[in-house]
């Protein structure tokens, strides 16, 4: 009896992740990577503009954003799973190997935002509408990227008799467990993916309804992925070095801190700030004029800012 005997609707997993060209691999985890980061710069890229921002500044800014969060995603993996890699038997050069899997999200945010600040501040942008107009394409290329767990037969959820069953190979089950023939699993990768472009749709609708500003948007993304990251953590079957923290998952108490601190966020900015901010840019920086991108010798050594055109505006940064 074969598993699609036992379950004709459940899912297949691919059987085999990497397709060789010649002499490179090219490998499904990668290629979904790279499709939700080429999505979240073109998403972004018209949001922004949409909100006063000078064409190609996105893509400028994924220059710095993009690498910061992918080395951001792996420390933040190889931290919380070190055993894997440094403890007994464990190969310290794997933690380099971000082609077999292991990017934790928070640390691209946390790391990727890092990388949207400092090019922020050197462009004189302000950095709040900048992670506002970014967040919708962030949560979509995260979506994308659960399909690189697919591929890579990863992060899958418990036992389950659903029809919508995932069908995974033996060799990848977890080290020390084992199954009946045929078991299907939770398919964390597709309800998470699903999640996903729900909090998209939400993050949409609520801007345009509320007008929200002043990183709101940014907060609302971090509230809609924590609350259902939660429940979902609670699915897979998975090991990792800081599995049980007073009897929750590593990641769960991750997603409960940060969704009561984006929440904490997104209230006292409503009252503080409510609206959007009028610009994106810095007082004293002219977007149309790249020489403004940097203040200017006023002839005596020091640096000015002509005060008279660029009257003084809170720093929302």
């Amino acid at each position: 009896m074969t598993l699609t005997d036992l379950s004709p609707l459940s899912i297949p997993s691919p059987s085999d992740g990497v397709w060789e060209i010649g002499p490179i691999p090219l490998r499904g985890y990668a290629l979904c990577i790279i499709a939700g980061i080429i999505f979240a710069i073109w998403l972004g890229e018209r949001r922004w503009q949409a909100r006063g921002g000078r064409p190609g500044e996105v893509q400028d800014l994924a220059i710095w954003a993009v690498p910061f969060g992918v080395v951001g995603a792996r420390l933040y993996h190889v931290a919380t799973d070190w055993e894997k890699y440094f403890g007994e038997g464990g190969n310290p050069w794997q933690a380099l190997y971000i082609w077999k899997g292991g990017l934790g999200i928070w640390g691209a945010v946390a790391l990727g935002a890092v990388g949207v600040w400092i090019w922020s501040r050197r462009k004189g942008v302000k950095v709040l509408p900048m992670l506002d107009a970014l967040a919708p394409g962030v949560i979509v290329a995260q979506a994308f990227g659960r399909w690189g767990n697919w591929f890579n037969q990863e992060l899958y959820g418990e036992p389950t008799d659903l029809p919508w069953g995932l069908e995974i190979d033996p060799a990848y089950w977890p080290d020390g467990l084992t199954f009946a023939t045929g078991t299907t699993f939770h398919p964390t990768f597709l309800y998470e993916c699903l999640w996903n472009l729900a909090i998209f749709g939400l993050l949409i609708y609520a801007e345009r309804r509320w007008r929200l500003g002043h990183g709101r948007v940014f907060a609302l993304y971090v509230m809609g992925y924590t609350l259902g990251r939660g429940w979902i953590e609670y699915l897979r079957i998975d090991t990792v070095q800081l599995d049980d923290v007073l009897g929750l998952r590593f990641n769960v108490w991750t997603s409960i801190v940060l969704f009561a601190a984006a929440l904490a966020y997104f209230v006292v900015t409503s009252r503080r700030h409510p609206g959007r901010e009028e610009s994106v840019y810095r007082g004293g920086f002219d977007p149309d004029d790249d020489e403004d991108l940097a203040p200017e010798a006023d002839g005596s050594g020091s640096t000015t800012v002509d005060e008279a055109s660029s009257p003084a505006e809170p720093d929302t940064r």
